[in-house]
């Protein structure tokens, strides 16, 4: 990480941590408050396999705010569909990150089967904007999007949802609100004991 701290640094980049989560139609759950001996209860059907994959990027530069940026991709059990996203929607979601950042970009990630495979190499041996740091093994600890998921997640508890669409719709507003809550970006980095200023070498 220091090395990419340092890389980053020199070539005025973005240190950009990614990372991938899902929500399926059985919602969180979490303490609340109600009436002694009436505890409440959200009824959900329990029927369809649908689902709600999440790619994030937490994005850092010393001297900007925060930044968050995300795609959602629902499945609906269909046959032959794709459960998670490809490396050819994580290329294309770094690309629009870089055209939106217009700069180069260190990407921090971890050892996702997606992420080391050949095609994936590739793919970011094209771009010269783009280096990737990989994360240690088993430290989720160390990424902040982490952090994103934890609180989004909060923000959808014991919502009984009406079907796929209408829980990517909730994941969308709640992603959006932290997307205006700088602060919040910058406490998920401070979660981590990581600092974006370069250690010396």
């Amino acid at each position: 990480m220091a090395g990419g701290k340092r890389l980053a640094a020199a070539r005025g980049a973005w240190i950009c941590f990614q990372d991938e989560a899902g929500q399926t139609l059985r919602p969180p759950k979490s303490r609340t408050w109600a009436r002694r001996g009436r505890t409440p209860v959200v009824t959900v059907s329990g029927k369809g396999s649908g689902r709600v994959s999440i790619a994030g990027l937490v994005c850092l530069r010393p001297g900007e705010r925060g930044r968050l940026m995300w795609r959602t991709r629902p499945h609906r059990g269909r046959a032959g569909e794709r459960g998670s996203f490809s490396e050819d929607d994580h290329i294309a979601f770094l690309d629009q990150a870089h055209h939106r950042l217009d700069a180069p970009i260190v990407l921090v990630w971890d050892n996702l089967n997606t992420h080391v495979s050949v095609r994936m190499r590739t793919l970011i041996a094209a771009r010269d904007w783009l280096t990737v740091v990989r994360l240690p093994a088993y430290a989720p600890d160390l990424n902040p999007t982490e952090g994103v998921w934890a609180w989004m997640k909060r923000g959808i508890t014991n919502i009984a949802v009406h079907g796929v669409d209408h829980l990517a719709h909730l994941v969308r507003q709640r992603l959006r609100a932290c997307q205006n809550q700088t602060d919040l970006i910058a406490g998920f980095l401070a979660q981590t004991g990581m600092t974006l200023d370069p250690e010396p070498p």
